[in-house]
């Protein structure tokens, strides 16, 4: 097991949506560790939220397991370029898209531009979020609200519903939800809804697609080191980040990647309708 580093860690803090390249320490994506072994060879994976964070451990990962990779993301560019880059080192094709995901008609370019390089579309991971912490829900303004569940779940749907009828039988989808899901965080109270809406959209999405062979699946993180943690906490509260779990602190994205390599993968064929929770060690409920 990798020893990896702990809070108390260096505060800092960055603009909405941030980069890990300013993140200290730097987090893990995978970039030396991960090692394919072809199990999902010759597919064709869409990851929003794919230059960074959770989204760029799962790109390197699929990449190295033998899938092409299409990125979706806001503006990170040089982020983006770099999960890019290991994409095609790894020997496989990457199609990069820029893009704001709130924007139902973005969600169904996304998905078009995917189709007409690759001619179809095995595995969805929706990924991408947004979050801002609020002490009282006077605070938080209607645009706020809506912007949150616009990103996090208004895309989720928009981006299925265009991608399912180009998805064969086999395919999977897999939807990033939270452990806020079940444990909501006050401060959270926006994106936690979000997280639990994301979470029964999964369990009712499995059944209504379960005779067209498409899987659909959560994976619930705990606290994970990502560029949305400084650049949507207070610099004390980064500080601190994932202290108070059972492991003492938060995970490292590339940790989060074998439960979405699992959940796209063929050999998981009777997977559908769950939520993995990868919490280091807290319980759901």
């Amino acid at each position: 097991m990798t020893d990896y580093p702990k809070p108390p860690f260096p505060k800092q803090q960055q603009s909405l949506p941030g980069s890990f390249r300013k993140m200290d320490p730097v987090p893990d994506h995978g970039e030396e560790s991960w090692r394919g072994a072809g199990r999902l060879q010759g597919k064709v994976a869409l990851i929003t939220g794919g230059d960074s964070g959770i989204g760029r451990a799962v790109a390197i990962a699929y990449a190295r397991e033998g899938a092409d990779v299409a990125l979706s993301w806001l503006d990170e560019t040089e982020d983006a370029a770099s999960t890019a880059e290991l994409v095609r080192e790894a020997g496989r094709e990457c199609l990069s898209i820029a893009g704001d995901i709130a924007d139902p008609e973005h969600c169904r370019r996304i998905v078009a531009q995917v189709v007409e390089r690759f001619g179809r579309l095995d595995i969805l991971v929706n990924n991408a979020a947004h979050q801002r912490l609020f002490d009282s829900i006077e605070e938080i303004t209607d645009e706020e609200w809506r912007h949150t569940f616009a990103v996090n779940i208004d895309a989720m749907f928009h981006l299925t519903k265009a991608a399912v009828p180009h998805m064969p039988k086999g395919s999977a989808i897999i939807n990033t939800a939270s452990i806020n899901a079940d444990k909501p965080n006050p401060g959270l109270l926006a994106y936690a809804t979000t997280k639990g809406a994301i979470q029964n959209f999964t369990a009712g999405l499995a059944q209504m697609l379960a005779e067209q062979g498409i899987r659909v699946n959560a994976v619930a993180p705990g606290p994970v080191w990502t560029p949305l943690i400084p650049a949507s906490m207070p610099p004390e509260d980064v500080a601190n980040f994932g202290k108070s779990y059972p492991m003492k602190r938060p995970a490292q994205p590339v940790e989060l990647a074998s439960a979405y390599v699992m959940l796209a993968e063929p050999m998981s064929s009777y997977v559908s309708g769950a939520t993995i929770a990868v919490t280091g060690g807290a319980p759901m409920i």
